[in-house]
This record gives structure tokens, sequence and C-alpha cells, in this order.
């Protein structure tokens, strides 16, 4: 296997940044993947890019995979508005089967680059209740990657870490500033301007701003108004 490569989902948003900055400050060299699966949020995809050149990501790949052709999401399809209160069970800006998707491409990819280990920004905390950042999927997932792969079957394991999964949202703000984290750099708003500016109402900028009063940190978020 190559001497600690890993390959770290990153959407550009706060949790991904501080994910990286973990990944790196363990000693990881990080390969950074992000996707353009055609989200409403693709100002994310500007702030991923200005993520990985500052927290030191060997390499950066967008790949595109177009889930407009299948919708079911508020953010894939611009008919479906994204909520600015609080519901209940999961949201509407859950995109059907997103988390295994990514995972699987960045399994492809550490593959490919002789990599055992592979991060996601996953939390089972402070979260908008979707099913694919639940630990035990992630546990599934991590089993089924060694089940599936040449890798596996030749004897190189994967890992699938998932470093921010119990931690509160303050707690990610906090562990994110230690390491150096610019997060006015990230873009969470499920709705950002081309720009990146936030909305400052739906659930991700709820949270998001939640955190850093609990983190007792001020917030740099850009808001659109």
């Amino acid at each position: 296997m190559a001497d600690r490569a890993a390959v770290v989902l990153l959407s550009g948003g706060l949790d991904s940044a501080v994910l990286l900055a973990v990944a790196r400050a363990e000693g990881f060299e990080c390969h950074c993947l992000s996707v353009d699966y055609g989200q409403r949020h693709r100002a994310e995809l500007d702030a991923a890019s200005r993520v990985a050149h500052a927290l030191g990501a060997v390499a950066h790949k967008v790949i595109r995979v177009d889930l407009t052709t299948i919708g079911g999401s508020a953010l894939t399809d611009p008919h479906i508005a994204v909520p600015e209160s609080p519901s209940d069970g999961i949201p509407v800006t859950y995109v059907p089967a997103r988390n295994t998707i990514l995972l699987s491409l960045g399994l492809a990819w550490a593959e490919v680059l002789s990599a055992a280990d592979l991060f996601i920004g996953a939390n089972s905390i402070d979260y908008s209740g979707y099913p694919d950042c639940r630990p035990e999927y992630l546990h599934a997932y991590e089993q089924m990657a060694n089940l599936a792969t040449r890798a596996a079957v030749e004897g190189a394991l994967f890992t699938v870490h998932r470093p921010l999964i119990y931690l509160t949202k303050a707690e990610i703000i906090r562990r994110g500033t230690d390491l150096g984290v610019d997060f006015s750099a990230t873009v969470s708003c499920y709705q950002a301007s081309s720009d990146g500016g936030a909305c400052g109402r739906c659930d991700a900028c709820r949270l998001r701003r939640a955190g850093f009063v609990a983190a007792r940190l001020p917030d740099p978020t850009r808001y659109a108004e």
C-alpha cells in the first residue's frame, strides 16, 4: 500500500474542511474527491477547491455524476423547495443514495491509488436525519468494501474513517479552529448564491450558526441577506 495515502471526501462545507484537517494532522497524504452531482448549492465546489489548496491536499479531483436525472431531492430538483424551518422525519434535502455513491467513487479511486483509507465527514449528532450518516451504515459500507474489491481480496483491507461521527457541531468547529481551518472559505448553505453567500434559513445554515454560538466563536459565514 502507498505510504499513508488516503482519499478524503470533500464537499467544501464546514464538516468536510475539518475532516481534511484531521486527516492531514494524522499524517495522511490526502487525495480529495468532490462530486459535482448537479447540486443546487454548486458554490460548494469552488469552496472545496479553496479548502483543498489551503489545507495541503496532494490532489483534488472533481467527478461529475448527474443526479438531477434521478431527482427526488430539494438539492437536485429545482421544483422541490429547500425547507426553511425544521421538519419531522427525513427532510427533502436528503439525496437518494448520495453517500453510497460518493463512498463508492472514493473507494474506486483508493484502489487505483493503492490507498487503504477513506475519510468521510458524516455526523450522527448534529445532522439532518439522513440515514446514510449513521454509524451502522458506515460500518456496513466498510464491510462491503472489504468483500467487493480486488485490493481487499488480496489482503489490503479498507478502513472508512469517520472522525466526526460523534461530535457536536460546536466540537467540530473547535477542532477545526485548533487545526487552523479557515471557515470563511467553506460553504454549507443548501441554497447558497453563486458566489457562496448563505441564506441563513435552511437546515445547514441553522446548524452551522448554532454551532458557532455553542462554540462561543465568531461566525465568519457570509450571508447573502
